[in-house]
């Protein structure tokens, strides 16, 4: 698939980049991308909650009332789940949510969701840049010039560019990560997806390892 390279202020350079089949043109394989996606959420939980179970509760064990001849239901303790305040019963504990994947599953993913930005025609490439200094509206103003103001936009990079990611920074719809960074849930994440030669190239290397 060839995209026309632009620069930053949004003009077509006359040059042409080849995005390679073997990355953007894929056959897409949606499971895949469902289980990238849900171990990268699962990554991002704590696990940290937790609920007291009865035998946690601080209060007294005494026995409420006799067992029998109240005319109502039996009870033993004030920490029972049935009281208010008593203990939860099977409530949240403590839990690693992660879990495995091999690693061409994951690439699968990731090549499958970028065949599919690529099918949307929702790629963007640009020709490599850099900013002299940190200013937000320096990456305000490259959004604008590519009419993309409305939209939410993922910039991968061939490599770390501190510029470049603390311009972005405190942006809402923006989010700048380095080629190596890229994953599923991501791109999918994006309404455009901004890539530069040079990771273009860094991507077709990476997937080809």
């Amino acid at each position: 698939m060839e995209v026309n390279v632009l620069n930053v202020s949004g003009k077509e350079t006359g040059a042409k980049v080849q995005l390679p089949e073997s990355v953007f043109g894929v056959e897409p394989n949606d499971h895949a991308i469902y289980l990238d996606v849900k171990q990268f959420l699962a990554n991002q939980r704590q696990g940290t909650h937790k609920a007291k179970q009865r035998n946690e509760i601080a209060g007294s064990t005494r026995k409420l009332h006799k067992q029998k001849g109240t005319g109502g239901a039996r009870a033993g303790s004030i920490k029972s789940p049935l009281f208010n305040g008593g203990g939860r019963v099977f409530g949240p504990q403590p839990r690693d949510y992660s879990f495995k994947l091999n690693k061409k599953l994951k690439a699968l993913a990731r090549k499958s969701a970028l065949t599919y930005k690529a099918q949307d025609s929702n790629i963007v490439v640009l020709e490599d840049f850099n900013f002299d200094s940190v200013k937000t509206k320096n990456y305000v103003k490259l959004v604008e010039d590519l009419n993309l103001t409305n939209e939410k936009i993922l910039l991968v990079l061939p490599a770390a560019n501190n510029n470049v990611y603390l311009s972005s920074r405190n942006l809402k719809r923006a989010k700048v990560v380095t080629a190596d960074q890229l994953n599923t849930y991501d791109v999918l994440n994006a309404g455009k997806l901004l890539l530069t030669t040079g990771s273009v190239k860094t991507l077709e290397e990476a997937f080809a390892k």
